[in-house]
């Protein structure tokens, strides 16, 4: 056995992951010990009702966090949620010169500057793989395996709960409202579903992806933002019949301008991709995430993006790559934000369009809708019309433009005389434009 004192371990918050934390932490704890070269102990756990907690040893339990990270510990593992009181309390045990371990999506995508400054300023190591994509090793690979390469793009799906839905709407043609009522029943959606279906769950780990992906700060406010509550039943029609699916994507990439000049977009949004493509067999509520690099090429990144073990998984790997770093006296990897890079508006962002128009069904409509894309400067990669007795539906896949000159274009067109209905616009991508 290592001769080295145990490394005392506090844990804020003991919910879903929290228990599977401390299950993984006692079930594995000879296997623990041996990889990272001393005992991992548990100190305390704070929680706001101990009685609900019945699971874990009434002695560890503790309502004053504050107390609990200020205590003589070496490492903090915060799986609380939210912003406060999780930033308070992080950066008072990153200044303190304690580790921490964190799954918070949402803080780190609002403060994760504050964050490494402070760890920087202590020397103390900040890890994050489980606030995005949970059990799935992502964020590392792309912290470290890939720091000596180029990332250009980095697209996929990171939030189970929407791809749960989409899938579901998919293989039985059931409506959004139908599907999302199934999630809730079998625990894919909570009971309030606001942060998963309106995108701000992925616009986070969006922010988080990117920054580390392009070395240049972002945050959840720089990210685009769309939710799912439109796709209709009919849009999802009309993807399987040219061969594609639909997905909520959250797409970071890097965007070179007329003038030469780099910048980040990055956005969360449903789009239509080829059924091709690796992300769309990508079904239920697991996650992937495609990656694109100058020298290792397209990658892709598959597993479960949530749940109590997967995401456990991911926060007791962090902890023991502490351990190491304190046993051998090393440091994890610091904030790589040298690129700063601006971040690009949506209406400046190549995108490609899938509109569909209900039409009136005579001579000459094709023409005039084809006009407003010529005056827009948007370029027309694809047409399909199907007539009825009265009228017609039109269907136009665009290729790339920026975003601004698209929804202008649908904005007028959907003031011509000879368009009855703009039924539904929705973006395409995985294909080449």
């Amino acid at each position: 056995m290592p001769s080295r004192k145990p490394i005392r371990v506090a844990l804020l918050g003991c919910g879903t992951v929290g228990t599977e934390v401390v299950r993984l932490l006692t079930d594995q704890a000879a296997d623990l010990t041996a990889r990272t070269g001393a005992p991992l102990e548990l100190a305390g756990i704070a929680v706001r009702k101990p009685n609900k907690h019945r699971e874990v040893p009434a002695d560890l339990l503790t309502t004053d966090a504050e107390a609990l990270v200020a205590s003589d510990v070496d490492v903090v593992v915060e799986v609380i949620g939210g912003i406060e009181p999780s930033r308070t309390l992080l950066l008072g045990a990153l200044r303190a010169g304690k580790s921490v371990v964190t799954a918070n999506k949402a803080l780190l995508a609002e403060h994760s500057a504050e964050l490494f400054e402070a760890a920087d300023g202590s020397g103390a190591d900040l890890y994050f793989e489980a606030a995005v994509a949970g059990a799935i090793p992502l964020l590392r690979p792309l912290r470290e395996s890939l720091a000596g390469d180029r990332i250009t793009r980095v697209m996929g799906i990171v939030n189970g709960t929407t791809n749960f839905i989409l899938s579901g709407m998919d293989s039985t043609g059931a409506s959004y409202a139908e599907t999302l009522e199934e999630a809730t029943r079998l625990g894919y959606a909570e009971a309030d579903p606001t942060a998963d279906v309106d995108g701000f769950d992925a616009a986070s780990k969006a922010a988080i992806l990117a920054s580390l992906a392009f070395h240049t700060r972002v945050t959840a406010a720089d990210v685009h933002r769309e939710g799912i509550a439109a796709v209709s039943a009919a849009d999802i029609a009309a993807a399987r019949g040219l061969g594609r699916t639909v997905k909520l994507l959250a797409i970071c990439e890097r965007v070179t301008g007329d003038d030469g000049q780099e910048s980040v977009a990055v956005r969360v949004h449903p789009a239509m991709i080829p059924r091709s493509h690796p992300l769309a067999g990508v079904s239920a509520a697991f996650n992937a995430v495609f990656v694109e690099a100058d020298a290792a090429g397209e990658m892709m990144f598959y597993g479960q993006g949530a749940g109590g073990a997967p995401t456990a998984s991911a926060v007791v790997g962090d902890l023991v790559a502490v351990a190491r770093n304190l046993v051998h006296s090393g440091r994890g990897p610091r904030e790589s934000a040298y690129a700063a890079l601006p971040v690009r508006p949506m209406g400046q962002t190549p995108t490609r369009y899938h509109i569909s128009l209900d039409v009136a069904d005579r001579a000459g409509v094709l023409s005039q809708v084809a006009a407003v894309f010529a005056e827009h400067d948007v370029s027309i990669a694809a047409v399909r019309q199907e007539g009825r007795v009265d009228d017609a539906s039109l269907v136009i896949v665009t290729h790339a433009a920026t975003d601004a000159a698209l929804r202008s274009t649908v904005d007028k067109i959907g003031g011509l005389p000879v368009v009855r209905e703009v039924v539904s616009v929705m973006r395409v991508e995985g294909e080449e434009s």
